[in-house]
């Protein structure tokens, strides 16, 4: 009887295999910190869908589902690596998207008309380029040394690393793809004294050195560590050389005070805003603008980025061009913000702004990004299955003389 007992008691122990492993070596399932009860990827899921899903409406459960997806990727070429990329990206089935595209938008792209027609948005009368038969306004030239290549629509194979070169240059920069939209939309004419004014991490301050029309680049960053990284991508891709020349000018200033110490200077400004950068708030808990504790901070980027656009509106020369870009599709963020600083740059300063048409620009790039259809108040890429890129809102103002 004792022996049939001590059978059954050890049958049950075998049944725990915790009973296998050494007692120094069990651990407790609750170890070191009870998970988030509400994660930030989590609460920035439930606002998306409860402000974008009355924003777009039936694009919503796409665009959703694409977010929720792995993004795609484009290759932005370095000209100044020694390594024959090209050749070995194409082989691959890559293509450059920059030469891809719809020939009749091409041609159109030099028809922004100079003629100035009242629009009014949310009740504020805007003055916006329109075409008009009879016209022959400045074409929009789309620079030739840019090269971006992406694999093709439905095809989401990754690419792999950078090598760096015998210079220690590396090949190219990964990014997504309509980033570069934003450089394109900005028309950096030869010899152009340009400001970016929020230029970390640094991919569109490639993009525009990639033109080689630049003939004075201001970089900015608020930021001191973002400004470090800055500095690091730039080593990782610009020859000493260039980085030291005085052409090149690396900063970490507050850029809404910017137009307090430089204005009326700039042919070209590039307002990239911070924003909800709706993707990574979907994809990453890290450093998160949906976390619990930077409710405030998220609460005021409205206000920030109408600050940073206001001060790039006042960096910009009269008759120079400024390019404001985000990677949200907030509304209160893209459209609104571009509405109120036409305003008050109007009634506070002076300032007359015309708002400039990117359509053609968006028709010429329709074979690879997906636009929002009917948006009032700049263009935007939408992140759909088929070409998952974005999401990139633009929009383009011009200083009046």
């Amino acid at each position: 009887m004792a022996l049939f007992m001590d059978t059954r008691l050890l049958l049950r122990k075998v049944k725990d295999l915790r009973f296998f492993t050494p007692r120094r070596n069990r651990v407790k399932a609750k170890w070191a910190a009870t998970p988030t009860k509400h994660p930030p990827t989590s609460l920035s899921l439930q606002h998306f869908d409860a402000t974008y899903s009355v924003q777009l409406g039936k694009l919503w459960p796409s665009v959703r589902v694409a977010m929720l997806s792995e993004r795609k990727y484009g290759a932005l070429l370095n000209n100044f690596s020694h390594d024959a990329i090209l050749a070995e990206l194409e082989a691959q089935g890559c293509r450059n998207f920059l030469r891809d595209t719809d020939t009749e938008a091409h041609l159109c792209l030099g028809q922004e008309s100079e003629v100035v027609a009242d629009v009014e948005y949310s009740g504020i009368s805007i003055s916006k380029a329109s075409d008009v038969d009879g016209h022959q306004p400045s074409p929009l030239h789309l620079s030739p040394h840019i090269k971006c290549l992406v694999f093709p629509r439905g095809d989401i194979t990754r690419f792999k690393p950078a090598r760096p070169d015998v210079c220690g240059l590396l090949g190219y920069y990964l990014m997504d793809a309509a980033s570069v939209l934003p450089c394109l939309a900005l028309n950096v004419q030869e010899g152009h004294n340009v400001l970016d004014l929020c230029a970390a991490p640094g991919g569109k301050t490639l993009a525009l050195l990639q033109t080689q029309s630049v003939g004075f680049l201001c970089v900015n960053d608020a930021s001191v560590s973002r400004t470090l990284r800055l500095r690091r991508v730039l080593n990782s891709y610009i020859p000493k050389s260039l980085l030291t020349d005085q052409k090149l000018r690396i900063t970490s200033f507050d850029g809404t005070k910017w137009g307090d110490f430089e204005s009326n200077t700039f042919d070209r400004v590039l307002v990239d805003v911070p924003c909800t950068t709706d993707r990574h708030s979907l994809m990453e808990d890290e450093n998160n603008i949906f976390n619990k504790s930077r409710t405030s901070e998220r609460r005021r980027l409205p206000q920030l980025q109408l600050e940073l656009l206001m001060a790039g509106i006042a960096a910009a020369c009269p008759g120079g061009e400024i390019l404001y870009s985000t990677c949200t599709l907030s509304q209160i963020q893209n459209q609104t913000v571009v509405e109120q600083a036409i305003y008050l740059a109007r009634e506070n300063h002076g300032i007359n702004l015309q708002v400039v048409d990117l359509q053609p620009l968006t028709h010429m790039f329709s074979k690879t990004f997906h636009f929002a259809p009917d948006l009032h108040l700049g263009e935007m890429v939408i992140p759909h299955l088929a070409a998952n890129f974005g999401p990139i809102y633009m929009c383009k103002l011009r200083r009046l003389t």
